[in-house]
């Protein structure tokens, strides 16, 4: 195929509007896949996308499209090579959007018309524009009943600013109209264009390629998922990471089809992967440039004026959640780190680093986008890397002011500082964005100030929705479970997006737990003044249901500032010592129980009690 021109593009929604259906009809009418290999969701591949029914994972996807006549002649060309990428709907994978967003020229936003527009979907169109990319409006599901076509067409188009007639209808489930959508993406996407601003000069040969994902071979190490800007490479080209500073070979090039279909060589403009040969995946970084590797790369390396700059379009992903992951067995400490180290070639946005705790040994404290985002990766871990794991409370970011002027960020009750030495706590605040039916705006006002939110304007956006804004800690979005919270209220017809806003001022203090009077960090807790006693109450009656009897009395405190504020006590476990005695003096039986009595006191002063591992799974659990 010499004749053909190329379009890079990325389906946008908010989750469940159908992307995934509207990509198989892609993969069908351009025979890409096998009608006897074709099932519903083909490029989800993950067993946990397939069991939630979401896309966790961007995926590419290389596609050939055989032109009419007409806009064949209009091209200059026969084919027009399509290269997609799907992504995920939901908001704790923005990140993974924005990244696909970084590697093509255009985007399509996919509206269900059942639902018309949510919330995910003006947080997604608003990352497209600042991306530069060109955006082609559709709407889904107009074959289901209760479908608001026209209602939803005029949302979309008033969004977009367009005409309500460049609106294309579709149903990705029938197929009906999807053949129009080529048409729209060669007429409405401009072809790839070279980036040579970006410093890379002839003496480099002139190639470059971002690298949008990753992924780990046990047989090719590191494989790199790359959109070339300028030049081309071919296997077995000397290749060279502009970030890390890290040299390769590019041992395989070819496309995705959507597995990987070798062809030995990219082009300018095309997506494909790289297989490197690294094999420590620390050494290669999502959105890192890569440049061949030649010999006036090493006269750059003592000369900055001349080393070219990395590519844009990327910003390092910011954590809003954090969590300690542990392995069940402290031998497996080595394992849990190379996966954690595998798993973040994939997934940028987790971040890590090793900590210790007495009772549970050396894990790491991680940070995710979402409590999604931690439970998708910790299922990850499970599923794929086969690691056994106990997990800690989550917990979002604070600041620390200190007296002497000092501030830090801090990720885990553990690094608490003195009382005394504190001047200020803040927490991270974010904007909410809800769109909402009318019908459900009271329940909406109402889970807003149960979660101490500030309502700010509700603007009317079309005959039957508001979107209503509003800004809330980030700690009270988490601990509420505020997603489940709004569908459960609103029938599922409202959704919401939110970006962070800064930090605020907060009364927090740290909740410790006390077990037989010995601080046990791993179930400290940061919570608000108002709510210490509350929280206190509830860790220590489950902490009591979770621990077995022993055979003195065990005391559970929660302190605040060294106070204890609540207390539970588990009783001791009876042995009857008196038992074997047939009859005779009192004195006797006395004699027994002060010497049980004894020997429990010295049990009680001695601490001889372990925690059962199981006990943090218990205590984790909902």
């Amino acid at each position: 195929m010499k004749n053909f021109t190329v379009r890079n593009f990325v389906i946008i929604s908010h989750i469940d509007h159908g992307k995934s259906t509207l990509a198989d009809r892609f993969l069908q009418l351009t025979g890409q896949i096998p009608e006897n290999k074709m099932h519903p969701q083909y490029l989800d591949s993950m067993s946990l996308e397939r069991e939630k029914g979401i896309t966790i994972k961007m995926h590419p996807c290389r596609m050939v499209w055989k032109m009419p006549n007409d806009l064949a002649k209009k091209e200059r060309a026969d084919y027009c090579v399509f290269n997609l990428i799907d992504t995920p709907g939901h908001i704790d994978f923005s990140y993974e959007i924005s990244r696909a967003m970084a590697a093509v020229e255009g985007a399509i936003l996919l509206v269900d018309a059942s639902q018309g527009v949510q919330a995910q979907t003006l947080f997604n169109l608003e990352t497209a524009r600042s991306q530069g990319l060109e955006i082609i409006g559709l709407i889904n599901k107009i074959d289901i009943p209760g479908a608001k076509v026209e209602e939803t067409k005029k949302e979309v188009a008033s969004l977009l600013e367009v005409p309500e007639k460049e609106i294309l209808e579709v149903s990705a489930k029938l197929g009906w109209n999807v053949g129009k959508v080529f048409r729209l993406l060669v007429e409405k996407i401009s072809p790839p264009k070279k980036i040579l601003e970006s410093g890379l000069q002839d003496r480099f040969s002139g190639f470059c390629a971002l690298i949008f994902d990753c992924k780990y071979d046990p047989f090719f190490g590191v494989i790199s998922f790359v959109r070339v800007f300028n030049g081309e490479i071919r296997r077995g080209d000397k290749i060279y990471f502009l970030r890390t500073q890290e040299e390769g070979e590019a041992k395989e090039i070819g496309y995705f089809s959507p597995q990987f279909s070798e062809t030995g060589k990219l082009a300018a403009g095309e997506i494909g992967y790289i297989k490197t040969g690294i094999r420590e995946p620390d050494k290669v970084r999502i959105g890192d440039t890569i440049i061949r590797n030649t010999k006036n790369r090493y006269k750059a390396l003592n000369s900055k004026s001349i080393m070219p700059k990395p590519l844009p379009g990327y910003k390092e992903p910011k954590p809003v959640l954090f969590l300690s992951l542990y392995p069940t067995n402290p031998d497996n400490f080595l394992s849990l780190k190379r996966s954690l180290l595998k798993l973040r070639l994939n997934d940028a946005a987790l971040s890590f680093r090793e900590e210790s705790k007495t009772i549970l040994g050396r894990g790491f404290r991680c940070g995710f986008l979402g409590s999604l985002h931690a439970e998708i990766s910790i299922r990850r871990l499970k599923n794929e890397f086969g690691q056994d794991l106990i997990s800690t409370f989550p917990q979002v970011i604070f600041r620390v002011l200190k007296k002497d002027g000092k501030e830090f960020l801090l990720t885990s009750p553990a690094f608490w500082p003195d009382r005394h030495s504190i001047k200020e706590i803040q927490e991270p605040w974010v904007q909410l964005k809800i769109v909402t039916p009318q019908r459900y705006l009271s329940r909406v006002f109402e889970i807003l100030i149960s979660v101490k939110s500030e309502l700010g304007k509700t603007e009317f956006f079309s005959s039957e929705k508001y979107i209503v804004k509003a800004e809330a800690p980030l700690r009270e979005i988490i601990n509420s479970n505020f997603y489940d919270r709004l569908k459960k209220e609103t029938s599922g017809y409202a959704s919401f997006s939110f970006q962070e806003v800064g930090f605020r001022k907060a009364d927090l203090v740290k909740l410790d737990i006390l077990i037989a009077g010995e601080r046990e960090n791993a179930f400290s807790r940061i919570v608000a003044r108002e709510k210490a006693f509350v929280s206190a109450k509830k860790i220590l009656k489950k902490l009591k249901e979770s621990l077995p009897h022993y055979q003195f009395d065990l005391v559970l405190q929660g302190a605040v500032g060294g106070k204890i504020i609540a207390r539970e006590t588990i009783k001791a476990r009876r042995k009857d010592v008196t038992a074997p005695l047939y009859g005779g003096d009192v004195t006797r039986k006395n004699k027994l129980l002060k010497k049980q009595k004894k020997g429990k006191k010295k049990l009680k002063e001695r601490r001889q009690f372990t925690l059962p591992s199981d006990v943090f799974l218990k205590m984790l659990k909902p």
